[in-house]
């Protein structure tokens, strides 16, 4: 039995949802329960994919009753909000990656670099003698920076892009981003006064000088009415909009990789 395991930032679902509607070679998929997955489910049920949501605590136990032949990919979708504290998304992640160790052959993280807390973590997990091998989102030279330097295919690419539109600096939403952009600003948080929440994010955006937004066109359509949710973040912010190219290349690589690996190990 092979059993590979995701951890991954709720924004990057799509991803995922594409991988596992293109990949015939998984036996089981498992869920982790928790309060970040209802969109990732009903995305997996449009797309006809197979799976199961099980509770953390009872997946050791599921495993010891599974065909030792079965391919198995576990997924942990960890909350959005976690990047509001760099060293909370650090603690949070890393704590994951220990817990799922000791049932996992291998654990690919959909994360990047996200402020340069995560950079470490393949070293900081080389147990490849343990029997476990952690892996984390990369182009063809290093760690991408974040879920959209990965969207947009690497450090390379994304900086190019940077560069080109630094005369009018721009958010750039992918279409996760464009569904999660109220919680991202911790709307709910702030639910008797969602002023003050846009407020605070209007002064940062001012002060970072940004005054536009770059549809990412990932090619992904899982996500319902991208261009009036981006237009609706826009219009708050008196921004106008542009559109980018991206793709899932990167995601596709990163996890074709760690399926090699593990077949490899098994071998």
């Amino acid at each position: 039995m092979s059993v590979m395991s995701i951890i991954s930032c709720k924004i990057m679902q799509d991803e995922i949802v594409w991988l596992f509607s293109n990949d015939s070679e998984v036996d089981k998929i498992i869920i982790v329960e928790n309060n970040n997955i209802s969109e990732f489910r009903e995305k997996l049920n449009e797309q006809q994919v197979s799976h199961e949501i099980i509770p953390f605590e009872k997946i050791p136990d599921l495993l010891e009753d599974t065909d030792e032949n079965q391919s198995i990919v576990i997924v942990n979708i960890l909350e959005l909000g976690l990047h509001a504290v760099p060293k909370t998304l650090k603690s949070e992640v890393y704590q994951s990656i220990e817990e799922m160790i000791p049932f996992s052959d291998g654990i690919l993280l959909f994360y990047g670099l996200c402020g340069n807390v995560l950079g470490k973590v393949e070293e900081d997990f080389c147990l490849e003698k343990d029997g476990c091998v952690v892996r984390i989102l990369r182009d063809d030279v290093r760690i991408v920076d974040d879920c959209i330097g990965a969207t947009v295919g690497g450090g390379a690419n994304y900086l190019k892009l940077l560069k080109t539109h630094s005369k009018k600096p721009a958010f750039f939403f992918t279409p996760m981003y464009a569904s999660s952009w109220r919680e991202l600003l911790s709307l709910d948080k702030y639910a008797s006064d969602p002023e003050k929440a846009l407020k605070m994010a209007k002064m940062v955006n001012d002060m970072a000088g940004y005054s536009r937004v770059a549809k990412v066109n990932t090619g992904l359509t899982y996500v319902k009415d991208i261009d009036a949710k981006i237009e609706e973040y826009a219009n708050l912010f008196g921004y106008s909009t542009f559109e980018v190219s991206g793709n899932q290349e990167i995601f596709e690589k990163c996890y074709l990789s760690i399926k090699d690996e593990l077949k490899t190990k098994t071998m």
